[in-house]
């Protein structure tokens, strides 16, 4: 399970928490603008927007968790398991494999507007990447500096959503998601106010007592409610974004043994991403290294025709002040 959010400041920071019990090899990838993207049912597209974000590559090809373009349209795909439904091939429309669906967002269109535009016209089809890589049932939040939308791929069709709140978790679908939070308007970052009895004088013993109610566990409908309450509430100046950014991932971060599977493997916070939209600057922690670690995208070269690949730093790095112990 995952949480994605967008904290738009000067610029637009973005990002997510992979939640999952195993790691794929992910790494932070570069699709420089003349690395080929192939498709299932429609041409490659030899020239694109650049691309920077967290993939798992498999013979050549990135299948990204979460990326930008060069023009600061970002995307993440998040488990949506039990509603997400992807269908077969059909004339007349767009046909793009739900594995193609980052690819072709980021590589042909530069903000929202234009991917709005263009979905009415799309079908998200039903094919496997490799038969050791089956379709993987996702939603996606994309946005830009100006707004954010959620892309469902449902049965009864792709439904498209304003996402005003800015936060993706995963199932339910969006709108209960949204629907949710009416059931904690009455949270608050300030000191509450007694409205208990006007015949019983009641005085807070504690700070934070306005945010009494929130829920803390792991489920993806309290994730969706805790960090859209504490983004939503955050509060930084502009050069402390990418530090707050990761402040407020931890409020959904998950610990090793305490979300347990059946097998007797534990989901843990895989990696957190933060990545400044409009510098192209990407940044994530892992499990087992918290210090953040930075790639620029317009650092390379921009125009090769192949990945450019950096794995992850995964081990525990302490910076010791006074001398690395021997």
């Amino acid at each position: 399970m995952c949480t994605a959010i967008t904290l738009p400041m000067k610029d637009l920071y973005f990002g997510r928490t992979l939640d999952l019990e195993r790691s794929f090899g992910e790494e932070v990838v570069i699709a420089p603008r003349s690395f080929p993207l192939p498709f299932r049912h429609r041409a490659p597209i030899r020239r694109h927007y650049a691309m920077i974000g967290m993939a798992h590559v498999s013979n050549g090809y990135p299948l990204y968790y979460d990326a930008v373009n060069e023009a600061g349209l970002c995307i993440a795909g998040l488990n949506f398991p039990e509603f997400a439904q992807y269908r077969a091939v059909a004339d007349n429309r767009e046909n793009i494999a739900s594995f193609e669906f980052i690819p072709w967002v980021l590589g042909l269109y530069g903000s929202v507007r234009a991917v709005r535009e263009q979905l009415p016209h799309l079908q998200l089809t039903e094919e496997a990447f490799s038969e050791a890589l089956r379709p993987t049932p996702l939603h996606w939040i994309i946005a830009d500096k100006s707004e954010c939308i959620t892309v469902e791929a449902m049965a009864d069709g792709i439904h498209v959503h304003e996402n005003p709140v800015g936060v993706l978790t995963n199932s339910p679908p969006f709108p209960e998601q949204m629907f949710q939070l009416r059931n904690y308007m009455h949270l608050t970052p300030n000191e509450p106010q007694c409205s208990f009895s006007l015949c019983v004088n009641l005085k807070p013993y504690s700070r934070g007592m306005g945010a009494i109610g929130l829920p803390g566990d792991l489920s993806s409908q309290s994730r969706f409610v805790r960090a859209a309450f504490t983004k939503l509430n955050s509060l930084c100046a502009e050069e402390e974004s990418i530090s707050q950014f990761f402040h407020i991932m931890e409020t959904v971060s998950q610990t090793r043994g305490c979300c347990r599977l059946n097998d007797g493997s534990c989901e843990i916070t895989q990696y957190t991403s933060c990545c400044n939209a409009s510098q192209g600057i990407y940044c994530y922690t892992t499990y087992g290294n918290r210090r953040i670690t930075a790639v620029e995208l317009n650092r390379e070269d921009l125009n090769k025709s192949e990945l450019i690949r950096f794995p992850l730093t995964r081990e525990e790095d302490i910076r010791f002040i006074n001398g690395a112990r021997q």
